[in-house]
């Protein structure tokens, strides 16, 4: 089968190995999508993982944590998923039996593996995946989709949740990747009015066609004064940073209305806030944003089917397994937003 490796320095490689045998409660996966996601390329690049242990950025893993297939064969004691079965992977391979697994948190347990990162995954023809992992895909939605439902949607359905999103509210969505641009579906799905902030008019013209009720270029607009002036002076019911820019998170925080909830979504190191002016004096509630528990799982594919969401229009560009080198390349440099491998059904 093929495989890619992603060794550093922006060296991709498309690999012959041989194909891998389900073990006890695996799972083996005929891959048919598998999305590209800008944690990846910190194992393009070669610099600091955000996630994974010792072997994540070695270029000895296949990358690929948003993957969606079939079920080929199952290993011993697998009775809950059969030959056929279509998928999409959960990326968070836990211990089983601490608490956080038994919540369906795995991506909180101590010893907890990534799929992509620690354990292979479905930038290849094949992957392995604990039977536990697999995720059931009606019929009614795609593998694209499927694969855009774990990491995209399901974050940000966990997250929008939590912060109690719903019909009647405003909310902000900064930062309009991959990832905001899920937001901006999910926000709408929800019900809320949604305003979409970025500097890139591709990105700020998606949003609208995603259902975005008004896009604001901090190049040309005054955000947080566009902001209050959209809402009576009082600010959103919810704003998400998916930026990961100290940029992004204050204007997040400062378009918080009081009593107001933030959720903080992209990725950063480090960033610096005024927790007495931003947070404390305003009674707000900021969470972190970060996957979805296994037991969720249904109630995403309920959204999205009740609503028609229209999750494979947050794709921007389809490749081919063979044109690896070329995809990231492009995922890169910015001339795609969500990018996806496929393979013919």
């Amino acid at each position: 089968m093929k495989v890619v490796t992603l060794g550093g320095n922006r060296q991709v490689r498309i690999d012959e190995r041989v194909t891998p045998e389900p073990g006890p409660a695996e799972v083996l996966v005929a891959t048919r999508a598998s999305a590209i996601c800008r944690s990846d390329m910190s194992l393009y690049i070669g610099n600091d993982t955000i996630v994974g242990g010792g072997e994540a950025g070695k270029g000895l893993i296949v990358p690929g944590h948003e993957p969606a297939g079939v079920v080929v064969e199952v290993g011993a004691g697998v009775d809950s998923v059969r030959p056929g079965d279509r998928i999409a992977g959960y990326l968070p391979v836990g211990c089983g039996h601490c608490e956080y697994c038994n919540a369906g948190y795995l991506m909180l347990c101590a010893q907890w593996k990534c799929l992509g990162f620690d354990l292979d995954g479905g930038d290849a023809d094949y992957f392995v995946l604990p039977a536990r992992n697999c995720l059931p895909l009606p019929p009614e939605i795609s593998y694209i989709a499927g694969a855009l439902m774990t990491d995209m949607v399901g974050s940000q359905h966990h997250t929008q949740k939590v912060l109690g999103v719903r019909g009647g509210q405003t909310v902000a969505v900064i930062g309009l990747g991959p990832m905001g641009a899920a937001a901006v579906l999910v926000a709408k799905a929800f019900g809320a009015r949604v305003l979409a902030v970025d500097l890139l008019p591709a990105r700020l013209q998606m949003a609208t066609d995603l259902g975005a009720d008004v896009t604001i270029d901090p190049s040309t607009s005054d955000v947080l004064a566009t902001i209050l002036d959209l809402t009576g002076g009082q600010g959103v019911d919810a704003a998400i940073d998916c930026s990961g820019s100290p940029a992004g998170q204050n204007t997040a925080l400062d378009a918080a209305r009081k009593r107001g909830a933030v959720a903080f979504v992209g990725e950063s190191r480090s960033t610096e806030i005024n927790p007495s002016d931003q947070i404390i004096r305003k009674l707000l509630t900021v969470v972190g944003g970060w996957y979805f528990p296994l037991g969720e799982w249904d109630e995403i594919v309920r959204l999205v089917l009740g609503q028609r969401m229209a999750v494979e229009n947050l794709v921007t560009h389809r490749f081919p397994l063979t044109s690896a080198e070329e995809a990231f390349r492009a995922f890169d440099q910015r001339e795609t937003e969500k990018a996806v491998f496929v393979w013919d059904e």
